[in-house]
């Protein structure tokens, strides 16, 4: 039977749009890893979406059974109700965040994901610790740039 990974995400944007990060929390058994970055300028929505991709850029395997816990409704709704199948469909036309949901697909197509929503700012500590790193990134002035979002795309 395949070990089940865990990876909890979060985003921040300061402003929306403004400075930004995400934190991702990856669990496989005992062996947890913390991932956080910044960006000067994006969207709360951009940064929900790229801890995911990160987190899922991190494996090195195919094919693994993943629940990612998120309080991105905007993510957990595209995904489980299939918005980002018809949006795939249409060319993603109209649609924002498109570069992401391509690079999204690409990761997610090589794994089982399950999403599962949780209400941010409550009692999850997985989801608490992501929001803590995702903040800190966007407050950290340690930015990368959002390419997508600065040139038109988010």
């Amino acid at each position: 039977m395949s070990q089940q990974l865990i990876i909890y995400t979060d985003g921040s944007a300061r402003g929306n749009p403004g400075p930004g990060g995400y934190g991702i929390i990856l669990k496989w058994g005992s062996t947890v890893k913390e991932l956080s970055q910044g960006y000067r300028m994006t969207t709360n929505n951009r940064m929900e979406l790229l801890a995911v991709i990160v987190a899922l850029q991190q494996l090195k395997k195919e094919g693994l059974n993943i629940t990612i816990y998120t309080d991105s409704s905007y993510i957990v709704n595209s995904v489980e109700k299939g918005w980002l199948f018809g949006w795939v469909k249409t060319g993603f036309k109209g649609k924002k965040n498109a570069d992401l949901w391509q690079l999204f697909l690409k990761e997610y197509r090589k794994h089982k994901v399950k999403f599962q929503w949780v209400k941010g700012h409550a009692n999850n500590p997985g989801n608490n610790r992501c929001d803590e790193l995702a903040t800190a990134a966007a407050d950290s002035g340690n930015w990368l740039v959002d390419e997508g979002y600065e040139n038109g795309n988010g």
